[in-house]
C-alpha cells in the first residue's frame, strides 16, 4: 500500500471565505443539492451538522463522511468511515480579495497498487468535478440562511 494524494486545481468563488466556510461547514446543507446527486448511485442520505451518511450502489454498507477538523474560514478536514481503504479529504479556502475566495480540494488515500491502477484517474476526475461544483454554489445567498 502507498499513500496517494489527489488535488484539484484552484477554483475561484465569488463570495467571502466566511460565507463559504459557513455553508460547507454545516453538512445539513447537502439537502440543498440533493437533486444533483445521482439517485441510481447514492441512496438513503441522512445529514447532521458534522456528518453525512449514505449508501453507495455496489458497496452494500453505509458510508459516513464527517468533519474531523476545522480551521475557521480556512480549512475543513473530513474523514470517511466504512470504506475499504483509509482515506480523508479536505477543503482549503483562501480569501484573496473582497468577494473573491479560492478553493482547493485534496484527497489522501492509502491504496493498494491494484486499487491505484483501477481508480487513479477516477479519483482525479472526481475531485476536479467536486471542486467545480463547489465553486458554483450560491454561497452569498445560502450563508444568510445557515
Amino acid at each position: 500500500m502507498s499513500e496517494q494524494k489527489y488535488e484539484s486545481g484552484v477554483k475561484q468563488i465569488t463570495a467571502n471565505a466566511d460565507k463559504v466556510y459557513a455553508v460547507l461547514g454545516n453538512l445539513n446543507n447537502i439537502g440543498r443539492v440533493m437533486d444533483l446527486i445521482p439517485k441510481d448511485k447514492v441512496q438513503d442520505i441522512t445529514c447532521d451538522h458534522d456528518s453525512v451518511r449514505f449508501k453507495v450502489d455496489g458497496l452494500g454498507q453505509k458510508l459516513t463522511v464527517r468533519i474531523v477538523d476545522r480551521e475557521e474560514n480556512k480549512t475543513l478536514k473530513f474523514g470517511i468511515d466504512n470504506v475499504p481503504v483509509q482515506m480523508n479529504f479536505w477543503v482549503q479556502l483562501k480569501q484573496v480579495a473582497e468577494g473573491d475566495t479560492r478553493l482547493k480540494l485534496t484527497i489522501k488515500a492509502e491504496l493498494p497498487m491494484m486499487f491505484k491502477m483501477m481508480f487513479d484517474k477516477k479519483l482525479q476526475t472526481g475531485i476536479e468535478q467536486a471542486a467545480d461544483m463547489l465553486a458554483q454554489m450560491p454561497y452569498n445567498q445560502w450563508a444568510e440562511t445557515v
